[in-house]
């Protein structure tokens, strides 16, 4: 196995990546995978929010027999009880290492300091704490990080990548199912017994945190659900 060593430059890994969106924008997800563990070893990393083990449980059909892929999911402090429980079945069941990270505050150190209810006043903020510092953070040893991310969700997703460059990382960003439907998502499903978050069952599309994610009404996109009625569509981790 060939992996990509330690010194390698941010302009390297970036053209790397960008070649690589190119050679395997047809391949499939398990060889995106594949090509992912090879290249990036111990290096690379899934993250998930826990609405479906997916990417994680083609990660471990390409990581299998070199040790387990590291999953790794943020505690908001704000999940709903069904992805914790998502999580602890994943870990429990699946051949991969759940490592979960966890915003500096708690949600009461939150409220204290900022005032209750931050993600109603200033849901970017709210993010910007308790997402997407804790994944930099917690990104730090790996080169690269595996997305669930596919074009079919939302406008804000219609380009996405199966290999790129996440600048603001500074690291190699893999979206394997990027050109994946919901109809390869749910077939997938099937097909192997995948995991998957309840409340995706119960009227949701995409599962976020509790105060800020709703069912679906008839005709909406997948991640309509999510700060409904805001002009906001991203917490900020991919863009």
């Amino acid at each position: 196995m060939t992996t990509v060593q330690q010194e390698r430059t941010a302009e390297e890994l970036k053209a790397l990546a960008e070649q690589a969106g190119r050679d395997l924008e047809d391949a499939t997800a398990l060889e995106i995978l594949q090509w992912a563990v090879d290249t990036f070893g111990d290096r690379f990393c899934v993250t998930s929010s826990m609405e479906d083990a997916v990417v994680a449980h083609l990660a471990s059909r390409a990581r299998k027999g070199a040790g387990q892929v590291d999953v790794v999911f943020l505690d908001t402090g704000y999940h709903f009880p069904e992805t914790i429980g998502t999580r602890d079945a994943v870990e429990a069941v699946m051949d991969v290492n759940v490592i979960t990270l966890s915003p500096t505050r708690t949600v009461a150190e939150q409220d204290a300091e900022f005032g209750p209810k931050l993600h109603d006043r200033d849901p970017d903020l709210c993010c910007k704490m308790r997402k997407v510092q804790p994944l930099e953070e917690g990104l730090t040893n790996y080169l690269a990080w595996a997305t669930g991310l596919r074009r079919d969700e939302s406008p804000t997703r219609a380009n996405t990548p199966v290999v790129g460059w996440d600048e603001k990382r500074q690291k190699v960003k893999i979206s394997p199912i990027a050109r994946w439907t919901q109809d390869d998502v749910d077939a997938y499903v099937a097909e192997h017994g995948v995991l998957t978050n309840p409340l995706l069952m119960d009227g949701y599309g995409s599962v976020g945190c509790a105060p800020c994610t709703r069912r679906l009404l008839e005709g909406e996109d997948a991640r309509a659900g999510r700060w409904a009625g805001r002009s906001k569509t991203e917490c900020g981790l991919h863009g």
